[in-house]
C-alpha cells in the first residue's frame, strides 16, 4: 500500500494528461499547415499524406506522454522533474522534426502533364541534377502545393534516348525540370486533344455513379462540360477533370483513367 501510495498516481497522470493535450494541440496545429500547404485537398489521398501524418503524428504524441506517465515522481525536485521532461520533450521534437521531413520529400511539388496523362511528383522524385536547367521559377521546389506545368517530352533520338537512360534510374518525363513548362495555352490544346469525354468514364463505372457527384459539383459545372485525363499518383487511382473548353484543370475523382 506505502509503495502505491509513494507512485502517485494522481500526480503521474496530471502530468501525463497535461503533456498530452499539449502534444494534441502542437499536432492540430501542424495538420492545419501541412494540409494546407504541403498537401492540398484532394492530394492528401493522392500522395498519400494523411496516412503519413497520422502514423508519425500518433506515435510522436503517444510516446512523449506515456514517457511522461513513468519519469513524473512527485518526490523528485522541481528542477530534477523539469530536466528530465524537458529531456523527454528535446527527443520528442526531434523525432517529430524527422517526421516532418520525411513528410516534406513525399509532399507533391509537380502536377506535369505528360501528353495523354498527368503525374503527381514528390519533392523526393524530382530529378535534381536538372534543376539549375529549369526556369527559373521552377529552380526552388514548391512549398505551397504542386505547381501546374507541361512536361515537354522529347521527340529527337538523343533526347530520346536521355529520357530512356534517365527513366531507367526512376525518374520519368514529368519528374526532370530541364523538361518543365508553363501551363499555357500550348498545354492546355495539348490536354484537351488527348482528353476523353468524362460521360465515357461515367458508362464505365455504372456501379458507382454515386462517387461522381462531389467532384463533379466541386468543379462548379456540369459533367457536359468536362472532360478527364489519368492521372499517376503515389496512391490509388485517380483522373483530372478538366473544362472542355479551357483547357484548365478543375478538379480531380478517384477513379482510373487508363
Amino acid at each position: 500500500m506505502n509503495s502505491a501510495r509513494n507512485f502517485n498516481w494522481p500526480f503521474r497522470r496530471k502530468a501525463s494528461l497535461i503533456h498530452l493535450a499539449a502534444s494534441v494541440a502542437l499536432a492540430i496545429i501542424l495538420a492545419a499547415v501541412i494540409f494546407a500547404l504541403w498537401f492540398p485537398g484532394a492530394y492528401r489521398s493522392m500522395s498519400g499524406g494523411s496516412e503519413l501524418f497520422a502514423l508519425i503524428v500518433s506515435v510522436d504524441v503517444a510516446i512523449g506522454p506515456l514517457i511522461t506517465l513513468a519519469i513524473a515522481d512527485s518526490r523528485k525536485t522541481r528542477r530534477h522533474l523539469g530536466f528530465d521532461i524537458a529531456v523527454v520533450v528535446a527527443c520528442q521534437l526531434v523525432a517529430l522534426g524527422y517526421g516532418l521531413h520525411t513528410l516534406s520529400i513525399a509532399r507533391p511539388v509537380v502536377l506535369a502533364l505528360e501528353q495523354d496523362r498527368f503525374r503527381v511528383v514528390a519533392a523526393l522524385d524530382v530529378y535534381r541534377p536538372e534543376l539549375p536547367a529549369a526556369a527559373p521559377e521552377y529552380r526552388r521546389l514548391s512549398l505551397t502545393g504542386p505547381r501546374l506545368l507541361r512536361s515537354l517530352v522529347p521527340t529527337d533520338p538523343k533526347g530520346k534516348s536521355d529520357a530512356l537512360k534517365i527513366a531507367m534510374h526512376g525518374y520519368d518525363v514529368g519528374s526532370r525540370p530541364a523538361l518543365w513548362r508553363h501551363w499555357d495555352a500550348a498545354a492546355r490544346a495539348e490536354a484537351l486533344a488527348h482528353a476523353r469525354p468524362l460521360a465515357t468514364l461515367m458508362r464505365r463505372y455504372q456501379a458507382r455513379q454515386a462517387e461522381f457527384a462531389a467532384p463533379i459539383a466541386a468543379t462548379g459545372k456540369p459533367a457536359d462540360d468536362l472532360v478527364y485525363l489519368p492521372m499517376v499518383t503515389f496512391r490509388g487511382d485517380w483522373v483530372a477533370l478538366l473544362d472542355a473548353r479551357a483547357g484548365n484543370v478543375v478538379g480531380y475523382a478517384p477513379f482510373d483513367g487508363f
